[in-house]
């Protein structure tokens, strides 16, 4: 069974074996350092599970920093860069401040360097790194073409150009679409929500200040409410909360089932109930528990490590992840 499902994901991936980057004219594929670096992929794979089986948590912070370092710049690495003295990098953005789990990156990419010095970007190892964190908690598997290269720009401002988590849904769809993303995609990559947590200070508003009057967010459940304020007091920097409780170490459905009950922690994840299509997809994996989100998920992931990549000769391999060459 398990080879048969192998082979039908293989399948269903075909045509993204070879992914154009229409900016630079050069394919990602599957097995792109076959040749140049063969056990690339098996290092990093080797390398984050050491790391997920200690620290399982660290998986969803993995593929959040995936889905940060994509969506400011394309996928190039570049929310891997340290800041210096003349500039303050993305991950100094305070939308990155809470970004972890960069030692992972940067042990994968030092056991890869060990093994073919200079060949594989940071930009992929993250790409992968994520794949695998994800996979290693029984969630999804979805191919990862590979090619891309490491960016050398990082900038701290550009971070506020990320999906906020008091976005409206008019503002998540148009910022999904700049990226060459669907609604459908915002509705199933929001799903990664499962395996997340968050701190108080970001529901804060929500909770006790939501229009300014010291009221609370109408969309939020307000049987919820009491439960939420129990544990987050207004200026509560600290605390954390599972975006998904009760399932919070599951890559399941769950959340789905949380944001049809209006219990979503963000403002953008109950935005998902005000648009027709994502309103129906979170309907649909509510009570179909999950019948296609995994298969949706890996179909987004591979579309969203597409954005904005730097192939052929573009960017560079940095030699480490936090500094440009």
């Amino acid at each position: 069974m398990a080879i048969q499902k192998h082979i039908a994901l293989l399948l269903q991936f075909l045509l993204v074996a070879l992914v154009f980057d229409v900016a630079n004219g050069y394919p990602l594929k599957l097995g792109f350092y076959q040749k140049t670096c063969p056990r690339a992929e098996a290092i990093v794979k080797r390398t984050t599970a050491n790391y997920i089986y200690r620290a399982p948590s660290l998986a969803a912070a993995l593929l959040r920093m995936q889905f940060h370092d994509c969506f400011v710049r394309g996928c190039d690495g570049s929310v891997l860069i340290n800041s210096t003295r003349k500039n303050q990098a993305e991950k100094d953005g305070i939308p990155n401040l809470s970004l972890r789990g960069f030692q992972v990156i940067d042990a994968a990419k030092t056991a890869v360097e060990a093994a073919c010095p200079g060949v594989v970007s940071c930009a992929d190892i993250l790409s992968l790194v994520a794949r695998d964190a994800i996979h290693q908690i029984k969630g999804p598997y979805w191919p990862v073409p590979l090619g891309r290269r490491d960016g050398r720009v990082s900038i701290a401002s550009e971070s506020f150009t990320l999906p906020a988590p008091f976005a409206n849904i008019t503002q998540l769809k148009a910022q999904f679409v700049s990226k060459g993303l669907s609604v459908k995609d915002l509705a199933v990559l929001s799903g990664g929500h499962t395996v997340g947590i968050s701190h108080c200070s970001t529901i804060a508003t929500r909770l006790y200040n939501f229009t300014g009057k010291g009221d609370t967010d109408p969309s939020l459940d307000p049987r919820y409410v009491p439960q939420l304020k129990r544990i987050c007091f207004p200026t509560d920097k600290t605390t954390l909360l599972a975006m998904d409780p009760g399932s919070s170490k599951s890559f399941d459905e769950d959340y789905y089932s949380v944001v049809l009950k209006r219990r979503g922690l963000f403002q953008s994840d109950a935005a998902l109930l005000n648009d027709k299509t994502t309103s129906a997809y979170v309907k649909l994996q509510a009570k179909s528990r999950g019948y296609t989100f995994f298969k949706d998920f890996q179909a987004s992931m591979v579309k969203m490590g597409q954005i904005g990549v730097l192939t052929g000769k573009a960017g560079e391999i940095r030699r480490h992840c936090a500094l440009i060459n």
